[in-house]
């Protein structure tokens, strides 16, 4: 990250036990920036803005302490820089979950194609999956995007809930309605790392564990949209994450008797 970047929020990183070791802070160079503009039902957007600044020629250095993980979670970052984290590593981890955007399928479809084939779990949200399919249907574009290499997909459908697909089968998990979304930036990530956390916490990479991520994913990123940034996940206790996670098992729960 650029030198512009609050040290208050890196102090926040220390204080939850987060290693900062691999972090590199340029010094006069800006942090990445994005802004869009959300339509009216909060689910689709439009990207005004995007300045890669300090990411545009970032080459990450994997600490040695990091080269032999057994779960890596790649975030939304250029696909090459991306597939050289794997490449560095001592060994292949028991599960690589890569995040992806539109951004990327514009401008570095080769490469994008590239790193999908060396992940287990890809995560994108409907439209993007339409865009990296050429397909309207999500079971089709599902179908076509398990054929580039990953094992499972995960696709998110903002306030419309998440699909899981692997090549035989398919889980939905709903989105918790609220009443008010305040702003959806970074939903995605808290998805992302609510799904990965989740299935390193428990070391069961099973289909069925993973639809208990999904769960958990969903979660983490309800509480995000509920205040602007991160300020809603600051502070959050597990208490407050298990009453949301009831909440889930609520809305889903019911018993019903066909004649």
């Amino acid at each position: 990250m650029g030198d512009d970047f609050p040290q208050e929020f890196l102090n926040t990183l220390k204080g939850q036990g987060v290693d900062l070791e691999g972090l590199q802070i340029k010094k006069g160079e800006k942090s990445f920036f994005w802004s869009g503009k959300y339509h009216n039902d909060l689910n689709s957007r439009d990207t005004l803005e995007t300045q890669l600044n300090v990411l545009e020629h970032f080459t990450p250095v994997v600490p040695e302490g990091a080269k032999n993980v057994d779960f890596l979670m790649l975030g939304n970052l250029v696909p090459a820089v991306q597939r050289s984290v794997i490449e560095q590593l001592t060994s292949r981890p028991k599960l690589i979950v890569m995040d992806t955007m539109n951004f990327w399928m514009d401008i570095a479809m080769e490469e994008l194609m590239k790193t999908i084939k060396m992940v287990d779990v890809l995560t994108i949200n409907d439209s993007e999956a339409r865009q990296l399919s050429g397909e309207y249907s999500l079971v089709k574009a599902a179908q076509k995007i398990l054929a580039m290499g990953p094992k499972v997909l995960v696709i998110k459908k903002g306030e419309h809930g998440a699909l899981l697909f692997n090549k035989d089968e398919v889980f939905f998990a709903p989105a918790l309605p609220l009443e008010e979304v305040f702003d959806p930036t970074g939903a995605g990530d808290s998805f992302a790392g609510g799904f990965i956390g989740y299935l390193a916490q428990t070391r069961d990479i099973s289909f069925a564990n993973m639809k208990r991520a999904l769960i958990y994913a969903s979660a983490m990123a309800s509480f995000t949209v509920e205040r602007f940034g991160t300020e809603r996940l600051i502070g959050l206790s597990q208490e407050q994450i298990d009453a949301r996670l009831q909440e889930f098992i609520d809305l889903v729960d019911f018993e019903i008797t066909f004649a």
